[in-house]
Protein backbone atom coordinates (compact mmCIF):
# COMPACT_ATOMS: atom_id res chain seq x y z
CA UNK A 1 0.00 0.00 0.00
CA UNK A 2 1.24 3.48 -0.84
CA UNK A 3 0.06 6.38 1.28
CA UNK A 4 0.65 10.12 1.17
CA UNK A 5 0.94 12.62 4.00
CA UNK A 6 1.15 16.40 3.70
CA UNK A 7 2.28 19.05 6.16
CA UNK A 8 2.40 21.88 3.59
CA UNK A 9 -0.16 23.32 1.21
CA UNK A 10 1.23 21.08 -1.57
CA UNK A 11 -0.97 18.15 -2.66
CA UNK A 12 -0.55 15.63 -5.45
CA UNK A 13 -3.15 16.05 -8.16
CA UNK A 14 -3.90 12.34 -8.44
CA UNK A 15 -2.70 10.02 -5.69
CA UNK A 16 -4.16 7.05 -7.58
CA UNK A 17 -2.12 7.89 -10.68
CA UNK A 18 1.11 8.30 -8.73
CA UNK A 19 0.42 5.05 -6.90
CA UNK A 20 0.03 3.19 -10.21
CA UNK A 21 3.25 4.75 -11.48
CA UNK A 22 5.33 3.89 -8.39
CA UNK A 23 3.98 0.33 -8.42
CA UNK A 24 5.03 0.05 -12.07
CA UNK A 25 8.53 1.31 -11.23
CA UNK A 26 8.89 -1.29 -8.48
CA UNK A 27 7.55 -4.05 -10.75
CA UNK A 28 10.23 -3.21 -13.36
CA UNK A 29 12.69 -4.75 -10.90
CA UNK A 30 10.52 -7.76 -10.06
CA UNK A 31 9.68 -6.49 -6.58
CA UNK A 32 6.39 -5.79 -4.79
CA UNK A 33 5.07 -2.83 -2.81
CA UNK A 34 4.68 -3.38 0.90
CA UNK A 35 4.03 -0.30 3.05
CA UNK A 36 5.36 2.84 1.40
CA UNK A 37 4.65 6.34 2.70
CA UNK A 38 5.47 9.62 0.97
CA UNK A 39 5.57 12.59 3.34
CA UNK A 40 5.65 16.07 1.77
CA UNK A 41 6.99 18.80 4.04
CA UNK A 42 8.87 22.09 4.25
CA UNK A 43 12.63 22.61 4.25
CA UNK A 44 12.62 23.33 7.99
CA UNK A 45 10.67 20.17 8.79
CA UNK A 46 12.96 17.95 6.73
CA UNK A 47 16.03 19.64 8.24
CA UNK A 48 14.82 18.56 11.68
CA UNK A 49 14.71 14.92 10.50
CA UNK A 50 18.12 15.29 8.88
CA UNK A 51 19.63 16.55 12.13
CA UNK A 52 17.81 14.11 14.41
CA UNK A 53 18.22 10.88 12.45
CA UNK A 54 21.26 11.43 10.21
CA UNK A 55 23.22 14.02 12.21
CA UNK A 56 23.41 16.24 9.11
CA UNK A 57 22.74 19.94 9.63
CA UNK A 58 22.00 20.61 5.94
CA UNK A 59 18.97 21.04 3.76
CA UNK A 60 18.13 18.17 1.44
CA UNK A 61 15.33 17.31 -0.97
CA UNK A 62 14.76 13.76 0.27
CA UNK A 63 15.41 11.44 3.16
CA UNK A 64 14.40 7.82 2.86
CA UNK A 65 14.04 5.23 5.60
CA UNK A 66 14.17 1.74 4.10
CA UNK A 67 12.12 -1.00 5.76
CA UNK A 68 12.22 -3.39 2.80
CA UNK A 69 12.47 -7.11 3.41
CA UNK A 70 13.41 -9.42 0.57
CA UNK A 71 11.36 -8.55 -2.49
CA UNK A 72 8.86 -6.42 -0.55
CA UNK A 73 9.63 -2.70 -0.91
CA UNK A 74 8.67 -0.67 2.16
CA UNK A 75 9.74 2.58 3.72
CA UNK A 76 9.15 6.23 4.48
CA UNK A 77 10.15 8.82 1.89
CA UNK A 78 10.30 12.36 3.24
CA UNK A 79 10.37 15.09 0.58
CA UNK A 80 11.01 18.81 0.98
CA UNK A 81 8.64 20.55 -1.42
CA UNK A 82 10.64 23.77 -0.91
CA UNK A 83 13.87 22.08 -1.99
CA UNK A 84 12.21 20.46 -5.03
CA UNK A 85 10.99 23.92 -6.08
CA UNK A 86 14.48 25.40 -5.68
CA UNK A 87 16.06 22.51 -7.58
CA UNK A 88 13.65 22.99 -10.45
CA UNK A 89 14.81 26.60 -10.78
CA UNK A 90 18.49 25.74 -10.31
CA UNK A 91 18.42 22.95 -12.91
CA UNK A 92 16.00 24.68 -15.28
CA UNK A 93 13.58 21.79 -15.04
CA UNK A 94 9.82 21.94 -14.46
CA UNK A 95 8.79 21.44 -10.83
CA UNK A 96 6.79 18.38 -11.79
CA UNK A 97 9.80 16.66 -13.37
CA UNK A 98 11.94 17.36 -10.30
CA UNK A 99 9.18 15.96 -8.11
CA UNK A 100 9.09 12.77 -10.18
CA UNK A 101 12.86 12.50 -9.95
CA UNK A 102 12.81 12.75 -6.15
CA UNK A 103 9.83 10.41 -5.76
CA UNK A 104 11.51 7.75 -7.88
CA UNK A 105 14.91 8.35 -6.25
CA UNK A 106 13.70 7.13 -2.86
CA UNK A 107 12.19 3.97 -4.27
CA UNK A 108 15.28 3.30 -6.38
CA UNK A 109 17.37 3.31 -3.19
CA UNK A 110 15.06 0.61 -1.82
CA UNK A 111 15.61 -1.34 -5.03
CA UNK A 112 19.35 -1.36 -4.42
CA UNK A 113 20.61 1.66 -6.35
CA UNK A 114 23.16 3.87 -4.61
CA UNK A 115 24.52 7.36 -5.32
CA UNK A 116 27.69 7.73 -3.23
CA UNK A 117 30.19 7.58 -6.11
CA UNK A 118 30.21 9.29 -9.49
CA UNK A 119 29.47 5.99 -11.23
CA UNK A 120 26.63 5.15 -8.84
CA UNK A 121 25.17 8.65 -9.29
CA UNK A 122 25.24 8.27 -13.07
CA UNK A 123 23.44 4.92 -12.86
CA UNK A 124 20.92 6.37 -10.39
CA UNK A 125 20.20 9.27 -12.77
CA UNK A 126 19.68 6.82 -15.65
CA UNK A 127 17.21 4.85 -13.53
CA UNK A 128 15.39 8.04 -12.52
CA UNK A 129 15.08 8.93 -16.22
CA UNK A 130 13.59 5.50 -16.94
CA UNK A 131 11.07 6.01 -14.12
CA UNK A 132 10.13 9.48 -15.42
CA UNK A 133 9.55 8.09 -18.92
CA UNK A 134 7.37 5.37 -17.41
CA UNK A 135 5.33 8.04 -15.64
CA UNK A 136 4.35 9.48 -19.02
CA UNK A 137 2.70 6.16 -19.88
CA UNK A 138 0.28 6.66 -16.99
CA UNK A 139 -0.85 10.13 -18.12
CA UNK A 140 -1.14 11.30 -14.54
CA UNK A 141 -2.54 14.83 -14.39
CA UNK A 142 0.07 17.39 -13.39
Amino acid sequence: MISYEYSTDFKLSSEEGYTSWIKAVVELYNKEIGELTYRYMSDSELLEFNIQYLNHDTYTDIISFDYSVGDIVSGDILISVDRVRENSVEFGSPFHVELLRVMSHGVLHYLGFKDKTVKESRIMREQEDIAIKLYNEFHVEQ
